[in-house]
């Protein structure tokens, strides 16, 4: 708890104490259906516990809410207080495995119990009991009539809205105040994303309710449980093969990796860039995975390039340097037919073109260039600029996001370095770093001593520390000699049978990659 910030402390605190003021009407009204409630409460806390059993969360998907028909079962039943407590029990144990642990648990518990009273409430409020046949249940099955149909879906689907509405405040809220989210990007995605499954939710709910309340009693209930199971063993097939998805981009990393040594753990920092330029610019959850994996898989394509030119120490001769520049084409054709990586396929292709059209592979200019190849070149450029490599010191982060400032406009999106120094601004740079990376990141404030700016359109000179910019290949010493800048180098046939020629110098002095 003291590793959070004093306002995700203060939030936390008032949703605990809103979550027992919800509850206790419940434990002092003589009325409450204990029986109906203790089955519940106990239904849903086994069905939480199952995910934490070895043997058996293999076959439960991921995340807490996997079983919430049963909450909304409750709300339907049991009167506000008493739905709260059925949902208190479960959300206590449920956890998705991060830190603090007891912390999230108490969270998860607090932010369900207040969305189960808020959405008996308004269950209530819509008429929704007298749907069912008559009052709250009280646990024996009988019932005080048949239920009416379909007039009993509306108040149902509200009561699935707003749990799922309640939910969707309360995490965004502790975004803002545990991550210093901007408000405008906390909530952004979520209400989407939980809207069609809390509804799915909804319906099994009012299922278990209505076999509840025929004669056939709670025991018909818990046969509507059978194909919510089946739904989610569905549903883990997905996150299995999400897994193999992640495998199997670990492992492309780790070919480049072990290949290039020279940038081991910048595919994992250009990832964690991406991520944060692409949330400041507040793309959806989805988009943020996809851009993470573009920055991730961006140098991929340097599996086609002979190794002896990746590690050579001396200068690169220009039909070796145009050989380099083919990696983005190689990396396109490599993930060509990885169907799950969508627009990162683009990123990976055109990471290295500059918005003023002098980039490489197609030389594409402004809007032409996709959005996420425009973030990653930003990232690409900002990691190359902080990392200690062999052939480069790093720069202090104020120097090198005054760097892309720079060269905003002509080499680089001016909306995506904006997004950076923002997100930097207020989150600072906490890169990624391998185990076996021996990475030096000068943190912001520190002396950049030593280490100068390259003047706008200086070529590539003696000194070995290139400019940080990704306008050539990530060699710093080893770059050849400019080329003349009367036109395009000669284009070389690139792996899909394209011109894959690379573009004009530039003053990136051979950084980035």
């Amino acid at each position: 708890m003291r590793a959070l910030p004093p306002a995700a402390r203060a939030y936390i605190l008032c949703a605990v104490l809103v979550a027992a003021a919800c509850v206790a009407p419940a434990l002092t009204d003589s009325g409450t259906p204990w029986t109906a409630v203790l089955l519940l409460a106990a239904l849903y806390l086994g069905c939480e516990l199952v995910k934490i059993c070895p043997r058996l969360s293999r076959r439960v998907p991921e995340g807490i809410g996997s079983f919430f028909p049963v909450v909304l079962a409750a709300v339907l039943l049991l009167p506000p207080a008493a739905a709260a407590l059925v949902a208190l029990p479960g959300g206590l144990a449920g956890t998705d495995g991060r830190r603090p642990v007891r912390v999230r648990r108490v969270w998860h518990g607090a932010q369900q119990a207040t969305a189960a009273w808020v959405a008996g409430r308004t269950y209530g409020l819509l008429g929704g009991p007298a749907t069912l046949g008559g009052g709250p249940s009280t646990g024996s099955g009988s019932a005080a009539g048949p239920a009416d149909f379909p007039f009993a879906l509306l108040p149902a689907t509200a009561a699935a809205v707003v749990f799922c509405l309640v939910l969707t405040v309360l995490d965004g809220g502790i975004l803002a105040a545990a991550e210093r989210r901007p408000a405008a990007t906390a909530w952004r995605g979520l209400l989407s994303a939980s809207l069609a499954p809390h509804c799915v939710h909804g319906l099994a709910g009012l299922m278990m309710a209505v076999m509840w309340r025929s004669p056939y009693g709670p025991p018909a209930a818990l046969l509507v449980l059978l194909p919510m199971y089946i739904s989610c063993w569905v549903f883990a097939q997905y996150h299995r093969e999400r897994a193999a998805h992640q495998a199997t981009i670990r492992a492309l990393v780790q070919a480049v990796d072990i290949k290039d040594r020279y940038t081991r753990g910048h595919s994992e920092r250009v990832g964690q860039a991406s991520t944060m330029i692409a949330r400041e610019l507040g793309m959806t959850e989805d988009r943020l995975e996809t851009v993470r994996i573009a920055g991730i898989l961006h140098d991929v394509g340097k599996l086609g390039v002979p190794t002896r030119l990746l590690r050579k120490d001396g200068p690169l001769t220009p039909q070796e340097r145009r050989i380099i520049e083919l990696h983005p084409e190689y990396g396109h054709e490599m993930v060509r037919g990885i169907g799950f990586l969508g627009e990162a396929r683009s990123a990976i292709l055109h990471h290295h073109e500059r918005v003023d059209g002098s980039g490489y592979p197609y030389g594409l200019t402004g809007e032409q260039i996709p959005v996420l190849a425009r973030v990653v070149a930003v990232a690409d450029a900002f990691d190359a600029m902080t990392s200690t490599r062999s052939y480069s010191r790093a720069r202090s982060v104020p120097v090198a996001l005054a760097e892309l400032e720079r060269c905003a406009g002509a080499q680089f999106d001016p909306s995506m370095v904006r997004a950076l120094v923002d997100a930097i601004g207020r989150t600072g740079w906490h890169p990624v770093v391998t185990s076996d990376e021996d990475l030096q990141v000068i943190p912001a404030g520190a002396a950049d001593a030593g280490t100068p700016v390259p003047a706008a359109g200086r070529a590539p000179g003696p000194d070995p520390r290139p400019s940080a910019l990704p306008g050539m290949p990530e060699q710093g010493s080893r770059t050849a000699a400019p080329a003349p800048r009367s036109g395009r180098v000669p284009a070389v046939p690139g792996p899909a049978g394209g011109s894959g020629g690379a573009g004009p110098d530039t003053d990136a002095g051979g950084a980035g990659g």
